[in-house]
């Protein structure tokens, strides 16, 4: 009885609202019907012809001053437009409109979900948030005083975002440090080091810290930050792991008397782990890439848990530097699994394997005729799935846009991805013949399979729409974020580029030709008018005379 009466209450309540959303036309109609019955008493006929012939008595000028001001206001208006949709992607006006008027004037939000529909999928898009819109550490990122550096010094231009900077100081506070490092003084001057944001302050407070003591963190802050050449860092990183390994054996025997000991162990486990993985890179950076790979495979035995550095993708670029084609099949085997998380890495490093098997004798004319071999199919099929996974890598590839240094964080599926990824692996697709033509005529594709709009995906979650924001944060302003999917220009730049030119058609019209253009006003405004003096005439004739004589009475 009680869902009965509830169910009442909800179909009245919606039948009122949709009574109140169409009340307005009525009104309307019924203002406009009450400003014709009283069209004597207020001399509306009156003032229209007062107004018609101050009209009449203006000269040419006025019309190219209105119309040329009206020109110069829209055009004004478009130049705001476009500036506020290249920088924030979205219409001032429609933002102020849905954000501020919508409100005011009852409007709701039709695509927000209802109760059942937010119970029913908060699993999967808290999973999918999770995924697709965290940012991530970038597994090859780039020594910041022997790479980052020696950019700015040549260039000018500071490769890193202060928003990416400052998640690395996050990412060493938690890898670094830990809840006793006040106990131990060089500790807690490296506990504060890792907090500085004034790169000298660091380098100062790491070299203060080794006068104390032998203090890995501070040989890692050295080589990161003061090294200028790969070297440098690498004769660094040997003594971070003297003293590392050190610290790290006898927090092992302690690390089970206590909660302190077990957080400390864990601090010198980090520690320990990218000592070895930077000492791994310097070796690959050197051209040292067989015993690189052999430190990196080392690594991953002794330390089989520790994912969150991603160390397998060092490996497969250092193995396909050597070409050990199989060696990569063999991660990627282990790796290229569902249930972990994807990167641009293993997807187009799949495609790449695949390629490689059929691209030195690919061409798209035979395809054309003769259709794709099965050895064919299972490339585009590789290149497709990368591409849906990252669309913006192939670009970068095909050097159909310029390569900048990669951030020292990523966003998997963004443009911060795809510049990591192909930063390093280009070389790679290029060793392989025919495999950068393969992607070339195949990857665009991918898009004719993916539904449009974009709230399904083929063979991934769909796209998320936090990359673009997410990649203005991490990339510097002089780079060009590749946005995806491509957004439409909003209708209200489309409306005010239409009418500054149309109004400046106007004016130019009316000033070389004012005579004729006045005649053509006269025309089009009756033309206009015509209808509804032919619905007034109609309905003088149907109502009586002393009907309306009544009604203008009042």
């Amino acid at each position: 009885m009680a869902e009965a009466g509830t169910g009442f209450l909800e179909q009245l309540k919606s039948c009122i609202v949709w009574s109140w959303t169409y009340l307005w036309t009525l009104w309307f109609f019924i203002m406009l019907f009450l400003v014709y019955i009283l069209r004597v008493p207020l001399k509306i006929n009156d003032n229209l012809t007062t107004v018609s012939m101050f009209l009449n008595t203006l000269t040419p000028k006025f019309y190219v001053a209105l119309t040329g001001t009206s020109s110069l206001i829209s055009g004004l208006i478009l130049i705001f437009e476009w500036w506020y949709f290249r920088k924030y992607g979205t219409s001032f006006i429609e933002q102020v409109s849905v954000s501020h008027l919508r409100p005011l004037l009852g409007g709701v939000d039709n695509s927000a979900p209802s109760a059942a529909s937010a119970a029913a999928g908060d699993a999967d898009s808290s999973r999918q948030s999770v995924s697709e819109c965290k940012v991530w550490r970038n597994p090859l990122n780039l020594f910041r005083g022997a790479e980052y550096n020696r950019y700015t010094w040549v260039t000018g231009r500071e490769p890193l975002t202060y928003y990416d900077m400052n998640l690395s100081a996050q990412d060493h506070q938690t890898f670094f440090t830990c809840d006793t490092d006040h106990m131990r003084p060089a500790d807690a001057i490296m506990q504060k080091a890792w907090r500085e944001r004034n790169p000298q302050a660091r380098i100062s407070a790491a070299h203060e810290a080794l006068e104390l003591n032998e203090c890995a963190t501070a040989y890692i802050l050295l080589a990161e930050e003061e090294a200028t050449t790969i070297v440098e860092a690498e004769k660094l990183f040997k003594q971070a792991l003297k003293a590392g390994e050190g610290c790290y054996r006898r927090s092992q025997q302690l690390q089970h008397h206590g909660a302190q000991y077990e957080a400390q162990h864990r601090r010198d486990t980090n520690v320990l782990v990218y000592i070895k993985r930077r000492l791994a890179m310097c070796a690959r950076k050197l051209g040292r890439t067989r015993e690189a790979v052999k430190m990196m495979r080392d690594l991953m035995k002794e330390f089989p848990l520790l994912s969150m550095f991603n160390i397998h993708e060092n490996l497969l670029e250092a193995l396909l530097e050597l070409q050990a084609y199989a060696d990569v099949q063999a991660v990627l085997a282990k790796y290229d699994d569902i249930s972990l998380p994807k990167s641009a890495t293993i997807c187009y490093t799949a495609a790449l394997l695949k390629a490689r098997a059929v691209s030195d004798k690919f061409s798209p004319e035979a395809a054309s005729r003769r259709g794709l071999s099965t050895a064919e199919m299972n490339a585009v099929e590789a290149i497709h799935r990368a591409v849906e996974f990252n669309p913006h890598v192939p670009k970068y590839l095909l050097e159909m846009k310029s390569l900048i240094l990669p951030p020292e964080h990523i966003l998997k599926r963004g443009d911060s991805e795809a510049i990591a990824y192909a930063f390093f692996h280009l070389q790679h697709w290029k060793r392989v013949e025919g495999a950068l033509n393969l992607l070339h005529c195949t990857w665009e594709g991918t898009f004719r399979m993916i539904p449009y709009p974009l709230e399904k995906g083929h063979l991934f979650y769909p796209y998320p729409i936090c990359t673009e924001t997410a990649d203005r944060e991490l990339l510097p302003s002089f780079h060009e974020v590749s946005v995806y999917p491509k957004k439409e220009l909003p209708f209200f730049i489309l409306f005010t580029a239409g009418l500054c030119s149309f109004t400046a058609m106007l004016a130019l019209l009316t000033h070389q030709f004012p005579e004729l253009m006045g005649v053509f006003a006269k025309a089009f405004l009756s033309t206009l008018f015509a209808p509804l003096n032919f619905v007034m005439e109609k309905v003088e004739s149907i109502l009586p005379s002393s009907l309306w004589h009544q009604l203008t009475r009042i």
